[in-house]
């Protein structure tokens, strides 16, 4: 034990922030902090949300879907989390719990509310009939690895994201329990693709775009920065689904949308129409978006 071991106080308050990236969308009190409408565009459905991993599953299904000839038109609002747009009232309006993404399906006689990502992807799937089995084994193959990823990326995201590239203070304790369950979750992939192209099977589905922007960038070192570290070089299963995952272009469209780092030329801030890819990047509008 060191000097600096932290004594847990009989009732915890909330004091400060806790420090750290993201510290300031952290609270433990829900609903709304300010008064903002949501926009809404011309599309059936709505989509608020940002590019973080979570956004990417969806925005990915809608360009898939897109690309399969649904009609699946969407308009793609940014919501900057850091700048606490997940707490003005329209926002929570949708999704009491204020994370992105969140959508508004109105492509029916009411508006539906739909959100938390693995919800939205089987909302979309079971409309379009697209990307998830109607019943049957393989539907229960891809439920399986959509509630996989659902219950593993806080491990991956909120666990060893946090402590090893987030956190003010590096401790070797939660960094050193969150890598070990982050490299044996990338080991259960890797044992899964050995002999099969896709995580559920034979068929790409809402599956692998669930677990792609989570897993399958950090095995192409694009996570954290934690390549290295981790030694995602290691999974080479993993690595080869990731690296054939990208190269769909409603991948790469999908990464795109609500980005908000990386390349200039890699984000479109909102998306309201498939031309906005070649003209409204941010390497094309620069501060006007």
């Amino acid at each position: 034990m060191t000097d600096d071991t932290y004594t847990p106080p009989e009732v915890w308050t909330w004091d400060a922030e806790s420090g750290g990236t993201f510290a300031s969308t952290n609270r433990p009190i829900a609903g709304a902090t300010h008064d903002k409408e949501l926009p809404v565009g011309e599309h059936p459905f709505q989509l608020y949300s940002m590019g973080t991993p979570n956004g990417v599953k969806v925005t990915v299904m809608f360009e898939e879907l897109l690309a399969a000839g649904h009609d699946a038109e969407y308009d793609a609002w940014l919501i900057r989390i850091g700048d606490g747009d997940q707490f003005g009232s329209g926002f929570v309006e949708v999704n009491p719990n204020s994370k992105i993404p969140a959508m508004v399906d109105r492509s029916g006689p009411e508006p539906i509310d739909v959100f938390e990502s693995g919800s939205i992807l089987i909302h979309l799937a079971e409309k379009f009939g697209a990307f998830l089995p109607a019943s049957g084994p393989q539907r229960a193959e891809v439920m399986n690895w959509l509630m996989w990823q659902m219950g593993s990326a806080p491990y991956l995201g909120g666990g060893f994201g946090h402590f090893y590239a987030y956190a003010p203070e590096k401790y070797e304790y939660p960094i050193n329990r969150f890598a070990m369950e982050t490299k044996r979750q990338l080991d259960v992939l890797d044992k899964r693709l050995a002999d099969r192209p896709f995580i559920a099977g034979q068929e790409y589905s809402i599956a692998d775009m669930a677990i792609w922007p989570w897993y399958g960038n950090l095995a192409l070192g694009r996570q954290y920065n934690a390549g290295k570290f981790l030694s995602v070089h290691e999974y080479k299963n993993v690595v080869a689904w990731a690296e054939k995952i990208l190269d769909r272009d409603a991948v790469q469209r999908g990464r795109m949308v609500n980005r908000t780092f990386g390349e200039p030329h890699e984000q479109l801030l909102e998306r309201h129409d498939a031309s906005d890819f070649e003209t409204k990047t941010q390497d094309k509008i620069g501060d006007k978006g």
